[in-house]
């Protein structure tokens, strides 16, 4: 699987609004709704879960990356938003630092595999000190989308 098989690039958020966890959240899924990949009506309920999911263990890696992840019903396919946030959000990650880039991903719930397998995608490239900071650094929708295509090729050579 590729990035480009699940990202949502149309919604990258190159500088988050967002100042905490639950406004990022709300954030991302709603830039993904504003291109019509996902119906109003769900948007609360999948920010729900979310949020839900964020209680109960953090999905703050640590090295300034969250991936907060949810499967729901209301989800056709595998969306993953990005968001970058230059002055750091506090997602209680596991290091205790803040958060600079957070990849949400929406998976449907009949599709576990698939959820995997985005998931396996995106930790094994933010487990790159190199992708990571790159990511951190780049300023444009245009640079973080760039940065993941030019992953998609390189794991393909």
């Amino acid at each position: 699987m590729k990035f480009a098989d699940f990202v949502c690039f149309e919604a990258t958020v190159p500088e988050l609004k967002a100042r905490n966890r639950d406004e990022a959240i709300n954030e991302l899924v709603r830039a993904v709704e504003g291109l019509g990949r996902l119906k109003k009506k769900d948007c609360e309920n999948i920010i729900k879960a979310l949020i839900d999911r964020e209680n109960e263990a953090s999905t703050g890696l640590g090295k300034g990356v969250a991936v907060p992840h949810v499967k729901h019903p209301a989800v056709k396919q595998p969306i993953c938003v990005v968001g970058r946030s230059s002055l750091g959000i506090d997602f209680t990650s596991l290091d205790k630092q803040l958060v600079y880039a957070v990849l949400l991903l929406l998976s449907p719930v009949e599709e576990p595999e698939r959820h995997l397998e985005a998931m396996e995608k995106i930790f094994r490239h933010l487990q790159q000190d190199n992708f990571r900071k790159f990511l951190r650094q780049s300023e444009s929708a245009e640079q973080i989308n760039e940065l993941l295509l030019e992953a998609d090729e390189k794991a393909s050579l």
